[in-house]
């Protein structure tokens, strides 16, 4: 069975930013759209409201994703773009919809800014249950915010793409989470930034402060220790240029700040079937919430 990308629609702003993001995605993988909405059931006597009644609901749920497809299909001629129309708890359908997804994209709020909170309720328990890569999208995403900006300074969706930057735990990297990365910026034919944060082992920090020599060989050492993590995946993708940077401090931060020049932002969620459930996170969980890019979530062992 042939994948697709498949999006989050309910009409909102957001949504539809997701929905556009979506459809390019699903060009460049060459596959097929598909538009989700969920209907979540109110209680009946709610429902029965002359405002809110089973015919009005109807319209609603068929009118949002019609209207949408109708959209990006004169917007991307050739796309294959099929809606499904789902009734049910929002996170809980869309999960059981990514199950046959390459990708899932929600749409974020982006309220304000890099300052702001993005993710609501809904797409922080779907990336966290999510078996499949979750995209989120804020809610004033442009084509054009994806890209350099021309000759004279003007963001343009005709010049080149601006680099995908991936988060990188080196202590536990996974193969998945660097693939992912590096297909996006293959398909994309942009470079790839490598951010990995480190902070040093406890019994040196009170030194620091002190004794700069030891930071410096610290530093070293992280630098050395992620080039040698991506030397295979440079020599398997000889074409993409790479570029690593190691920060000392928390990774979120210098992600988030990456954030600010990348057309996609790759971090990963590590699958916890532990007991106590599934959790985002630190580090994703604020580059969700503050980046300004387009956020991937790579879940993996």
């Amino acid at each position: 069975m042939v994948r697709t990308v498949t999006v989050g629609l309910d009409g909102s702003r957001e949504s539809r930013a997701a929905a556009e993001w979506a459809a390019r995605e699903a060009g460049l993988l060459g596959l097929p759209l598909r538009l989700v909405h969920v209907w979540e059931p109110v209680p009946d006597p709610v429902a029965q409201a002359p405002l809110l009644g089973a015919e009005t609901q109807q319209h609603w749920t068929e009118r949002v994703p019609r209207e949408a497809a109708e959209g990006i299909r004169s917007r991307h001629p050739g796309l294959d773009v099929s809606t499904a129309q789902l009734s049910g708890r929002p996170a809980d359908e869309l999960l059981d919809a990514a199950k046959d997804a390459e990708l899932l994209v929600l749409g974020s709020r982006g309220l304000s800014g890099i300052g702001g909170f993005m993710v609501g309720s809904v797409g922080l328990s779907v990336v966290a249950h999510a078996e499949r890569p979750v995209v989120l999208v804020r809610a004033d995403q442009q084509a054009a915010d994806e890209h350099e900006k021309d000759p004279v300074g003007i963001p343009s969706a005709a010049t080149p793409f601006r680099p995908v930057v991936l988060g990188l735990d080196i202590e536990s990297p996974d193969e998945e989470l660097i693939a992912f990365a590096f297909a996006a910026a293959v398909r994309r034919g942009t470079s790839l930034r490598v951010v990995h944060g480190w902070n040093p082992p406890p019994y040196y920090a009170y030194g620091l402060a002190v004794d700069l020599e030891l930071h410096a060989e610290l530093a070293r050492r992280e630098t050395v220790a992620l080039a040698e993590v991506m030397a295979p995946w440079r020599k398997a993708f000889p074409d993409t240029e790479v570029a690593e940077e190691s920060f000392y401090g928390t990774p979120a931060g210098h992600l988030v700040d990456a954030s600010r020049t990348a057309s996609l932002v790759v971090v990963g969620r590590r699958v916890r079937r532990a007991a106590f459930g599934a959790r985002i996170g630190a580090v994703t969980h604020a580059v969700l919430h503050h980046s300004i890019a387009p956020v991937a979530v790579v879940p993996h062992d």
